[in-house]
């Protein structure tokens, strides 16, 4: 066997272990493939004292940061979910929050993000244990029974936890339920309950093996699920289950107050059914597309829906994106955040570095090559609040409200036509404003079920 090290004129044959490993003639060959240049030590001297991005940043890229979007959905203020993985919920909730403003005529206004995922994190405890005993009877290196156990509880999600908390208890203004200390920095929360959920099914297995009874399991899953209510009432308060609110007029002065449950709330000022008036896309080219896909034990709630989507080519999306838009009508997205992201700038840009330059190295990996490697994945859900387009109607950029407080551009990113291409995967779209074959195929289409460690999720 031998090792072929790269060099600038070829390839070089290099003797290797006979097992595959690094032999000290393979490590020699290696070390004695590189020949350092003057512009080698002037990149090591600056990369010793700066960050790569400093010095890959693309600086024809800075001039004329263009801030016009000939569409624009209108809100006001902009929300944060500070330390916490709630940005499924906060999106959810912005693009509820943006019709209220628009449709009231409301001033600044958000609905509470603690009051959901108190009930969310209630939900997943549930899920957990619920799971736990439908697998009890499998061993422990059960694929799925290993995937509960690393994954017990989270404060992650995606649209579907969205309907389905909602749609089951409501919503309240952020008045009604705020913020604590714990909502806005859920870590040690999360790996509390995580650790007690684990202590607890372990139990319950133990419970199974030793013959106890369906009615026995669920006895303790519900005394379990006590202890849970109250860990959470300790960490982010008691959810009301009545409350009065004051409406207000855009210029603060009150028009009407009313008092209400948190399911009247959501009926009387957004309505709607979140479960069926709305389609998921995705874009994954590396799976076939105009096919329905759902990821099984990805929900928030027992009884709930799975994470199911239609996978669509990116042109769909934007279609559908645009029509929402125009309508004043703002949309779920997710995508892979963290890729060629300005922060300073907030601007989302496959162009905002050069590390090409920077290393005489490629990266030429299309979106369906990082996916199947694990290069590229959704990791954080934001709102797609407008949209730039040139004469021909063709989109040149896109605003995005962020949910990481004040910011650059008001706490708004900016995203470009072609990152949006290459890091968007999700968008949610009330299905009106979806192509007919879009709905049809997500509504009769053949199911695919991937299970929960799938490699994108």
């Amino acid at each position: 066997m031998i090792f072929a090290v790269a060099t600038l004129t070829g390839f070089t044959a290099v003797a290797q272990d006979k097992n595959g490993g690094l032999s000290k003639e393979a490590v020699a060959g290696i070390v004695s493939s590189y020949t350092p240049t003057q512009s080698d030590k002037a990149i090591h001297n600056a990369l010793a004292k700066n960050s790569i991005n400093t010095l890959a940043m693309n600086n024809d890229r800075l001039a004329g940061n263009d801030t016009y979007f000939s569409n624009k959905v209108n809100t006001k203020g902009i929300t944060n979910q500070k330390s916490s993985g709630r940005c499924w919920l906060f999106t959810g909730l912005n693009v509820m929050r943006a019709d209220m403003i628009n449709d009231l005529g409301l001033p600044e206004f958000q609905l509470s993000q603690n009051y959901n995922f108190f009930w969310d994190m209630l939900e997943k405890s549930n899920l957990f244990l619920q799971s736990i005993i439908d697998t009890a009877s499998e061993p422990m290196d059960n694929r799925r029974v290993e995937w509960l156990f690393r994954n017990p509880v989270s404060d992650g999600g995606q649209f579907t936890g969205v309907a389905d908390i909602i749609s089951k208890y409501g919503v309240v203004p952020s008045t009604v339920m705020p913020e604590t200390a714990q909502s806005e920095n859920t870590g040690t929360m999360r790996t509390l309950l995580s650790q007690k959920l684990k202590e607890w099914g372990l139990k319950l297995r133990k419970m199974k093996a030793d013959g106890a009874s369906n009615k026995k399991l669920e006895a303790a899953k519900m005394d379990m699920l006590k202890e849970v209510y109250r860990f959470l009432v300790l960490n982010l308060g008691v959810p009301p289950t009545e409350f009065t609110w004051t409406r207000m007029n855009a210029k603060g002065e009150p028009v009407e107050t009313k008092t209400y449950t948190p399911q009247e709330f959501y009926q009387e000022y957004l309505g709607g059914d979140l479960k069926n008036d709305y389609v998921m896309m995705m874009n994954d080219p590396s799976r076939p597309y105009w096919q329905v896909y759902e990821i099984d034990l990805d929900r928030h709630v027992y009884d709930g829906d799975n994470w199911k989507y239609v996978n669509v080519p990116m042109e769909v999306i934007k279609e559908t994106a645009i029509a929402s838009i125009q309508d004043s009508t703002m949309l779920y997205f997710s995508c892979d955040v963290g890729k060629l992201f300005d922060r300073d700038r907030g601007v989302l840009d496959v162009d905002n570095y050069d590390y090409e330059s920077l290393f005489g190295m490629s990266f030429p990996m299309t979106k369906a090559e990082r996916i199947a490697t694990g290069a590229s994945a959704s990791s954080h859900a934001m709102t797609l609040a407008g949209v730039d387009l040139d004469k021909d109607g063709t989109p040149r950029k896109w605003y995005v409200e962020n949910s990481w407080g004040n910011g650059p551009n008001n706490g708004h990113l900016i995203m470009t036509d072609g990152w949006m291409d290459e890091y968007l995967f999700r968008l949610v779209a009330n299905k009106k404003y979806a192509p007919k074959k879009v709905v049809e195929t997500f509504e009769k289409g053949k199911v695919t079920m991937l299970p929960p460690w799938d490699i994108l999720y």
